[in-house]
């Protein structure tokens, strides 16, 4: 299954549409003016699905994940001098990235890859498709990829 993530060219705030491959709405996001950042997933029929907040007053970025109320894990940026690094509180998942931070692989508890993201190039947003080996686990991929493009933004 793919998505394609593409941001809004006008936005005061964070906001981005997912679509699947046919071209029809997954999730819109939106963000929300907070402490950090504060995304909010809603899906095609407008129903709140999840929301990613990062926390303030950290060393390092990191992000917590909802699904609903419920709180489901988090990102955080690891310390290192070139090729970024990211930590994932959740089901035993990592990520790996490119030093250009473009291309990302999430990887599951076992090793298998559970999502590929690459960045598309000559867009005059930020766009991404992600690559999800298991239609189960679109929603939370999408969360880490939020997550990870928030913390670039933050970086810039």
């Amino acid at each position: 299954m793919k998505l394609l993530f593409k941001q809004r060219f006008f936005s005061w705030l964070d906001s981005y549409d997912i679509y699947y491959e046919d071209g029809s709405v997954a999730y819109t996001v939106k963000g929300q003016l907070s402490w950090g950042h504060r995304l909010n997933v809603s899906d095609s029929a407008g129903n709140h699905v999840a929301t990613l907040q990062e926390r303030v007053f950290t060393f390092m970025p990191k992000f917590e994940i909802y699904l609903g109320d419920e709180y489901m894990g988090c990102i955080s940026r690891k310390w290192t001098w070139f090729k970024p690094q990211y930590s994932i509180d959740f089901n035993g998942w990592s990520v790996e990235g490119s030093i250009f931070e473009w291309d990302y692989t999430i990887f599951g508890g076992d090793g298998a890859p559970v999502a590929a993201i690459s960045k598309e190039l000559f867009n005059f947003t930020d766009t991404y498709v992600i690559d999800v080996a298991d239609g189960q686990n679109a929603l939370m991929a999408l969360m880490f990829v939020l997550a990870i493009d928030a913390e670039k933004c933050s970086r810039d």
